[in-house]
């Protein structure tokens, strides 16, 4: 691997008076030069470079390096020294005989004596030519080597001898004396190394790349590496290692070879420099010294000075590393015990500082060790700044911790319950693990009221419907028999709303829970009770919206939940169920409305689960208007928020939209993969189960499996009948069954379902305009126009785009049959183009079977700009002409256009005149295709 020289690009001057200096001690002009400069700015290369040419020059060169190991060694460098292979052996033999001589009882005046003695040897190999002398890291060197160095210095003055010696700007105490008498020598010369600046590193670049990526690359290694030219050189390459992708794109990102270059500059320093590494890099920053003392058990001075060290070299900026990578570096370089208690410490220092609650916690969870009763409400506060930063994992780890930390009891069982309702932002499925054990604290009575009614609805959804039941009533007991009336009113409130829940959710567990007295319902008006009054007040309202002639009371009611509540951990199942009330009695306007709103919030707040749920809304919301793709888009995107196994009960509904989407789009063969899902245990004893098996029928009428598909019905109606729930707006199932009848062959059966759903109540438009046309459908071919009519009437004041192409194609069947086949044209035609529209191939198909395969409707679709030019003659209409082409077009005559629209024929006759002029039209069986042209089919 090439290496980059980065620090001899700005340093060639120093070099060159190496050079000089060498020039000098030749001629018989002692010198002594003195290094300095922090770990890693390039002291070791300048001095290899210059002993390459000392070498090519005809020097006698005598490298040493010091070893911090070999401080305590006497006169380590000086047998280092001789120790050289240039070293003549005779002069060796001759000096290593003196050094021996010199034991640990000898004399400060004997060692001198030797030394001097020593000294004069060396001296003698300066007769042949220049010596040489080159220690690297001399401030690693034992004080007696030292002191030999010293003396040496002061006598080599007029002979060719050059001593270069590199040291570290930190010096030990015992070392500032050698230090100072070095300086002191006139043959000095002192030479201080700096990081590269930005101009170096760009030029540093430039030899191994071209210097257009090297000036654009300069910036950011400068920024990273700080001039420090190891690691320039390991993050130069990290981007080599990174591919070839192309020099003038790639950015240097630090990486694996980065990250080992910052830990070798901590371990060339002292070696405190490492440990207050770990301290920055546990705390996240230098700035306070008072605080990385308590943590690492230095003195301020000691950590001070670390800190400094760490600026020099570049690895810290502004008391922060410099990258991510760094910090993560060092932290893996600490053993992991080490850092466990790093942070348990930090953790502590931090508290007793005034730190906030969320610093504080990021060490507890890092710490990875039981936590004391101080961490508790620390990390119970901490988790909801968290939420607040959108932190999610830092939340749940620290609900977590604190959950370890606590003992089992009334305090423990809340936050988990916190935990739960966390965990279930991520996704229900990260939640379960938590449920069984909370269920239990709950029968012990452990559960606070304001988390019962929460609970109780994760439990329901994850299927757990008879432990929910269990629990509500295990409290009931615990509140006492009076919990109606004198007991406790946040629990008899918290009890109150979880059987409301439950019951609304499945009406078969109605018959096992408790009666509460109407005294739990008053006590709904507690301010700790939010979740309470959510639960309760939703609950109440899908009740409202599933009752016949309760409408408009379900809608109201729907509207204060969504103002009322905002969204969160405990309001989220209750908004959605308000949506769904404003869903079942086909207020879809208002639905979408708040559902987009909703989902808004949620995209801003990142709760993954939050977003899922309410796509399902959305879905349903789409589907319901006839818009198919935007239905299953919907769907599909919240079964990749939440996989089908964290769905629960909710993935009957979840289901239902899919399969009726991909049903009606066609793609049977998707939705019968969809009937192959696993469906959560206790599924069928839900409203969610109802909607499943509707929708399941649907597809198997749509694929031509008629008994299965009455069977389901069939299904449905029974669960509703056993439940007190026959109504048509939780499941039309006799409209259902009518339809499969009639695919049966058998219209009398069909036409008792339809008029029995007729005597008992419709529901809303959109079911009453469907049980129209299945009547029609069984009735004599001259008496289905008016029902026909009607149906068309109905439908198009609703939002259900295909039951209204079905109805349309209907009445054009009709009148086709009936002979009046331009009417049926009009009809038919405007029922392909709603078809279409809704993405409903299936039905484009059935309804004009040459147009769905070209997917055209007419001749004028054909022509080049066609479309755009119908769009500008449109455009020139007034508004009351706009209306009596549509009813034209409609198929309506003048006298029923002048009916409708409350003006008399001769303003009809006047209108259409016009019309046609600004149209380009002669005939009125032309104006349904002139009108689709230019997308203009809406209702009046």
């Amino acid at each position: 691997m090439n290496s980059v020289p980065a620090n001899l690009f700005e340093w060639e001057s120093r070099l060159s008076v190496l050079r000089e200096m060498l020039h000098g001690a030749t001629q018989g002009r002692g010198r002594l030069a003195l290094i300095s400069g922090a770990v890693a700015s390039g002291k070791t290369r300048l001095l290899d470079s210059f002993a390459e040419h000392a070498i090519d020059s005809g020097a006698l060169l005598l490298e040493v390096t010091g070893s911090r190991a070999e401080r305590d060694l006497p006169f380590g460098i000086l047998r280092k020294i001789f120790d050289n292979a240039a070293m003549p052996p005779e002069v060796r033999a001759e000096a290593v005989a003196l050094l021996s001589g010199i034991g640990p009882e000898s004399t400060a005046a004997a060692r001198m004596h030797v030394m001097s003695q020593i000294s004069s040897v060396l001296l003698r190999l300066v007769d042949e030519r220049t010596l040489v002398i080159a220690v690297d890291d001399v401030h690693c060197g034992d004080d007696h080597s030292l002191q030999f160095l010293l003396h040496l210095a002061r006598r080599v003055r007029q002979a060719r001898v050059l001593i270069v010696l590199t040291e570290s700007p930190r010096l030990r105490q015992r070392q500032l004396t050698f230090h100072a008498e070095l300086l002191r020598q006139p043959n000095c010369v002192r030479m201080r190394l700096h990081m590269l600046t930005e101009a170096g590193v760009a030029e540093a670049l430039s030899n191994t790349l071209s210097a257009t990526v090297a000036s654009r690359l300069a910036p950011e290694c400068h920024r990273l590496s700080g001039g420090n030219p190891l690691l320039l050189r390991a993050l130069l390459d990290d981007w080599r290692a990174g591919g070839d992708h192309g020099e003038a794109l790639q950015r240097p990102t630090p990486g694996e070879a980065f990250a080992q270059a910052v830990i070798g500059c901590l371990y060339r320093g002292e070696p405190d420099v490492a440990t207050i590494a770990h301290g920055v890099a546990v705390l996240g920053d230098a700035r306070s010294p008072r605080l990385l003392s308590g943590l690492l058990d230095l003195s301020v001075g000691t950590v001070e000075q670390g800190v400094q060290d760490l600026h020099e070299c570049a690895v810290l900026e502004h008391g922060r590393f410099r990258d991510e990578v760094a910090r993560t570096a060092v932290l893996d370089a600490a053993p992991a015990a080490v850092r466990h208690d790093l942070h348990t410490r930090a953790a502590r220092l931090l508290h007793a500082d005034g730190a906030s609650a969320l610093d504080v916690a990021r060490h507890l969870v890092r710490a990875r060790q039981d936590g004391e009763p101080w961490t508790v409400p620390v990390l119970r506060e901490a988790a909801e700044y968290a939420l607040v930063q959108k932190e999610l994992d830092v939340a749940l780890r620290c609900l977590e911790h604190a959950h370890r930390a606590c003992e089992p009891g009334p305090t423990r069982t809340a936050l988990k319950a916190r935990l739960v309702s966390v965990a279930w932002r991520v996704g229900p499925a990260v939640a379960e693990g938590y449920l069984p054990s909370l269920t239990e604290e709950a029968e012990k009575g452990w559960l606070a009221p304001r988390d019962i009614a929460p609970i109780t609805s994760y439990l329901a959804w994850s299927g757990r419907l008879d432990a929910a039941a269990d629990a509500v009533t295990a409290l009931s007991r615990t509140a006492g028999p009076g919990a109606g009336d004198g007991g406790d009113p946040a629990m008899c409130a918290a009890l109150s709303a979880s059987v409301q829940w439950l019951t609304m959710l499945s009406p078969p567990l109605r018959d096992r829970l408790p009666t509460l007295g109407a005294g739990a319902a008053k006590t709904a008006g507690s301010p700790h009770d939010v979740a309470d009054l959510a639960h309760a007040h939703a609950a109440a309202t899908l009740t409202a919206a599933f009752t016949e002639g309760r409408a408009d009371q379900a809608i109201i009611e729907a509207e204060r939940v969504l103002q009322r509540y905002h969204l969160g951990d405990n309001t989220l199942q209750p908004l959605v169920i308000a949506l769904y009330a404003l869903v079942v009695v086909d207020r879809l306007d208002l639905a979408l409305s708040w559902c987009e709103r909703l989902l808004g919030e949620c995209s801003s707040r990142s709760v993954p689960a939050w977003q899922a749920v309410l796509s399902a809304v959305r879905a349903d919301i789409a589907l319901r208007q006839g818009d198919l793709q935007v239905a299953a888009h919907q769907a599909r995107s919240a079964l990749a928020r939440i996989p089908a196994p964290g769905w629960g009960v909710g993935l009957g509904l979840l289901l239902s939209s899919l399969i009726q989407a991909e049903t009606g789009m066609g793609h049977h063969d998707e939705a019968l993969a969809l009937l192959e899902q696993p469906l959560p245990d206790g599924l069928f004893r839900t409203v969610p189960g109802l909607y499943y098996l509707r929708a399941r029928g649907r597809c198997h009428l749509a694929t031509g499996r008629y008994h299965a598909a009455l069977g389901d019905f069939t299904a449905c109606g029974e669960l509703a009948e056993s439940w007190r729930m026959d109504t048509p707006l939780l499941a039309p199932w006799r409209l259902d069954a009518a339809e499969a009848w009639l695919a049966l062959g058998d219209p009398a059966q069909a036409r008792s379902l339809a008029e029995e759903q007729l005597r008992r109540g419709a529901g809303d438009a959109r079911q009453r305009g469907a049980l129209l046309v299945v009547l029609a459908r069984t009735d004599q071919l001259r008496r289905r126009l008016p029902r026909l009519k009607e149906a068309v009437e109905v439908l198009e004041g609703g939002d259900d785009r295909i039951q209204l192409a079905i109805a349309l194609g209907e009445l054009g069947r009709a009148y086709r049959a009936l002979g009046d086949f331009n009417r049926g044209r009009v009809f038919v035609r405007k029922a392909w183009h709603v078809a279409k529209t809704c993405g409903a191939e299936p039905l484009c198909r059935e309804l004009m079977p040459r147009q769905a395969e070209t997917g055209e409707l007419g001749p004028a679709s054909a022509q080049p700009g066609g479309d755009a030019q119908a769009q500008r003659d449109v455009e020139a209409l007034t508004e009351a002409e706009v209306r009596v082409a549509l009813l034209a077009a409609h198929g309506n005559t003048n006298r029923e256009i002048a009916s409708k629209l409350f003006v008399t024929v001769s303003t009809v006759e006047q209108h259409l005149t016009r019309i046609y002029r600004k149209l380009n039209v002669k005939r009125r069986r032309d104006l349904p295709a002139k009108l689709s042209d230019s997308n203009l089919t809406g209702p009046v």
